[in-house]
């Protein structure tokens, strides 16, 4: 049964994530998350994630995306970590289309902050899906793209995941399973640094076992997660759930 939102306020803030000295020490030992002008990628990094894509073009092409997106949008914020003296509670929104007459809009929306990921859109949607979005998570190829066709630079809510903590999240939440994380878990681990309890919607299989999207029709019945570790992506947050570290709606 779908708790109400006042439920969900007297269930938030009993017990805040870095309570946990498992869920702070990674917080601690990880890199910055987001990609800014002041927080760039060492050629390094760069090389490792160009490696994981089949990326042809080079640093440089890379250092010049890097450099008209943030011409073209805000600096980001600066976010505050996680606190015990306040609670500050996020809902990370994934695409899956288990999420179809879920009726989880009204309680997503009802969190502080709600994150959104990719092509994740809720006109149309709104009675399962909310209509609130803080931020919108935005993959790093999608970057690398976008400078090139110039389209969808303009916006103050995305925000770019910086690839070196891709890699720690691959390394340090998935044990190198799968090629790279997907933009999806990368969110929810993202949440752990912006947020106090963490709600989380939209990840998974549908009802048959399909990881489509809500907002797309199926054309493949037997679509996978492709080079992501959907499944044990999966089952470390249904893991992390059992355990009343976060929740997890499992949609319908």
């Amino acid at each position: 049964e779908l708790p109400q939102a006042s439920e969900v306020k007297l269930l938030c803030c009993n017990q805040c994530l870095t309570g946990d000295p498992c869920i702070r020490e990674r917080i601690i030992s990880a890199p910055k998350p987001f990609l800014s002008i002041k927080n760039k990628i060492t050629e390094d990094i760069f090389n490792w994630w160009k490696r994981l894509q089949g990326e042809k073009r080079n640093f440089t092409y890379y250092n010049e995306a890097v450099d008209t997106v943030f011409k073209v949008i805000p600096p980001f914020p600066d976010f505050a970590e996680p606190s015990p003296d306040r609670c500050k509670i996020c809902a990370v929104v994934g695409n899956s289309a288990n999420l179809k007459g879920s009726r989880y809009g009204p309680l997503i929306d009802f969190h502080n902050i709600v994150i959104r990921i990719n092509r994740g859109r809720t006109k149309g949607y709104e009675a399962d899906v909310g209509t609130k979005t803080t931020y919108h998570i935005i993959d790093f190829l999608w970057l690398m793209k976008k400078f090139k066709s110039r389209v969808g630079l303009h916006t103050a809510a995305h925000l770019y995941i910086y690839p070196e903590f891709m890699k720690y999240v691959h390394e340090a939440w998935l044990g190198n399973k799968g090629y790279y994380p997907s933009t999806g878990f990368l969110s929810f681990a993202l949440s752990l640094f912006l947020c106090d309890e963490v709600s989380v919607f939209g990840f998974g299989a549908d009802s048959d076992g399909n990881w489509s999207h809500y907002f797309e029709r199926l054309g493949n019945k037997k679509l996978k997660t492709g080079a992501h570790p959907g499944g044990y992506e999966y089952d470390v947050m249904v893991q992390l759930d059992k355990k009343k570290k976060i929740r997890f709606f499992k949609g319908w």
